[in-house]
């Protein structure tokens, strides 16, 4: 199990997130404090990082978004629109970037283009969204969106786990993960 806590740059939020590996997938348990999007989610992937579902809870609200054989269910309603997508983007947690960033396995140099299904704090919307991502070294990795002119380089550690996102999330050091409530 690794617990990791991020701090928001813009925002006074901080994230701490569980994730467990193990030979039935991979459970994200997350918590989001401070900030317009507080919330908590559990996300599912499987053991090849391949996501599956994920529940959000927000000021009261849930969201419920799962992607399967037959396709995309959003609080048990199909949607056809995103359909290409592969994972979810959450835009309040960085964690997010590590969906593609270990599914995809890019060799230095690569790049992909993908679809997530973007989850828009605190409104719980759900929306089709173009990125790219291509690994620059090692560790850094430089995510854009297709459809605006949004661009970061990524420092993230050997999990593929956000370190560095300029401008919006930094990972702490040395500071005890939230208690769960």
């Amino acid at each position: 199990m690794t617990t990791i806590v991020w701090k928001g740059v813009e925002t006074a939020s901080s994230e701490s997130c569980r994730i467990e590996e193990g030979p039935r997938g991979v459970l994200v348990e997350s918590r989001i404090h401070g900030g317009a999007a507080a919330c908590s989610y559990t996300l599912r992937a499987t053991e090849d990082w391949e996501f599956t579902g994920i529940v959000v809870r927000a000021g009261g609200r849930e969201l419920d978004v799962h992607r399967t054989d037959r396709g995309w269910e959003v609080s048990e309603e199909a949607r056809s629109d995103l359909r290409d997508a592969r994972e979810v983007d959450i835009s309040a947690s960085p964690f997010s970037n590590t969906l593609p960033i270990r599914r995809l396995r890019l060799d230095i140099g690569e790049s992909a283009d993908i679809i997530t299904a973007y989850i828009r704090m605190p409104e719980l919307e759900v929306t089709p969204d173009p990125q790219r991502y291509t690994r620059i070294s090692e560790n850094e990795y430089l995510y854009e969106s297709r459809d605006s002119d949004f661009r970061r380089s990524l420092t993230v550690d050997v999990n593929g786990l956000v370190v560095e996102y300029p401008g919006l999330f930094t990972r702490a050091v040395d500071e005890p993960p939230l208690a769960p409530q």
